[in-house]
């Protein structure tokens, strides 16, 4: 009964994680920036989310394709 909080938590860090950090911690810092562009313009900014997903995917993109090639 003790082992099922740490296979939750190990799905978990798997499911959001994955194989690229990376990505998971942009999407936090994403969150964070829409989060204080709102608080600071007043206004819901919803042009940043997707422009940032774009670049980040653009980013990751290019890591892979670089480590890929290696």
């Amino acid at each position: 009964m003790s082992q099922w909080p740490l296979a939750v938590a190990r799905f978990c860090y798997e499911f959001v994680v994955g194989d690229t950090p990376e990505l998971a911690i942009g999407v936090a810092v994403i969150v964070g920036a829409s989060w204080a562009l709102s608080r600071a313009a007043g206004t819901a900014p919803f042009w940043f989310g997707p422009v940032a997903v774009v670049v980040l995917l653009a980013v990751s993109l290019r890591r892979g394709a670089s480590r890929r090639r290696r």
